[in-house]
């Protein structure tokens, strides 16, 4: 026996969440649950408004497309209907299949690189006491660059074992990235990780890096269609956002590609709920157990979803408050 459903869900966001020319008032989605012979698997299916090239209407069209031909195929477990080519609603049915086949581990690396915000010696006081790896996010390119420099100097030199990413979104323009770097230490350069995407074009980018040796990383890059993993000089890591990439296959695959040439692979959230940011927690500690998972967007949701973030003590939506949407149960 099979058995598919779809519960849709909206949480409410804190205030002042905007991504690119967008407020987001509520995170919308939908879990997918799979059933068969006493064994069960959840995923959560998310498009991200301005980010993902699905809405969400469109996302639910093709998972219901997805679930219908799965519980009528014969056959087990090894004749899947071919994934969908929405990369929300890949990943998120992906997740169920893993756990319905005891795939997905339970061990999970609930750490996370924690995003710098707010008052910047509040940020650094925190920082410092920090247990373990001192690794943070710091997003830049929001105000001026130079800014942004002076900014991350005094933290590198108030922290002196933190490593921070940066992610600028490719806000820079070749002259904006290197007003930045001007006003960073040449001696706390090495400290930074990498920049995400530091200009408007990929050939902008690594030439920042050859010039100032501060390390990027390709995150939007990663997401486009004639992608290939590389060794580049002056690249030391690609991000994956699962919600944004696609099936836990094809992120297994960026990952062992990224592996085999040297680069750090790093596991990123898409504003899920605390459901799916949970997966992602699962699936850093199995893919990428080296490296610190970027999931530190669970305080932007105002309630958790069904599956608890360790020590929060967010609000919590039950199962028994969402409504189902489909559901389909073959014999």
């Amino acid at each position: 026996m099979r058995k598919a459903t779809l519960y849709p869900f909206s949480l409410p966001m804190e205030a002042g969440v905007i991504l690119r020319n967008q407020r987001l008032k509520s995170r919308d989605g939908f879990l997918v649950h799979l059933q068969e012979n006493g064994r069960e698997g959840w995923g959560e299916i998310s498009p991200l408004p301005e980010f993902s090239h699905e809405t969400l209407e469109q996302a639910k069209d093709s998972a219901v497309a997805w679930l219908q031909q799965w519980c009528m195929s014969q056959g087990g477990m090894n004749r899947q209907p071919e994934e969908s080519e929405l990369p929300s609603v890949a990943f998120g049915i992906s997740c169920a299949l893993a756990e319905l086949q005891g795939e997905l581990p339970e061990t999970a690396n609930y750490r996370k690189a924690p995003l710098c915000t707010g008052d910047p010696d509040q940020v650094i006081l925190r920082l410092g006491n920090m247990a373990g790896q001192k690794v943070a996010k710091v997003k830049v390119g929001l105000y001026e660059a130079v800014r942004d420099g002076m900014v991350v100097n005094v933290m590198l030199e108030a922290v002196p074992d933190l490593r921070l990413r940066l992610d600028a979104n490719r806000s820079w323009t070749p002259t904006k990235a290197e007003g930045f770097a001007k006003y960073v230490n040449p001696d706390y350069r090495p400290r930074i990780a990498f920049i995400e995407e530091p200009c408007k074009t990929q050939e902008d980018s690594l030439a920042f890096a050859r010039e100032t040796g501060i390390a990027i990383a390709w995150d939007e890059s990663v997401r486009e269609a004639d992608f290939t993993v590389k060794a580049q000089q002056g690249v030391a890591a690609i991000i994956i956002k699962p919600t944004l990439t696609g099936s836990i296959e094809r992120c297994r695959r960026l990952i062992t590609e990224a592996h085999q040439l040297g680069l750090e692979a790093v596991i990123s959230s898409s504003i899920e709920s605390s459901f799916g940011l949970t997966q992602l927690a699962r699936l850093a500690q199995w893919l990428t157990p080296d490296s610190l998972p970027g999931l530190d967007t669970l305080d932007l949701i105002q309630s958790q979803l069904i599956r608890r973030w360790p020590d929060s003590h967010i609000p919590c939506v039950m199962l028994d408050e969402l409504e189902m949407v489909w559901s389909r149960e073959c014999q």
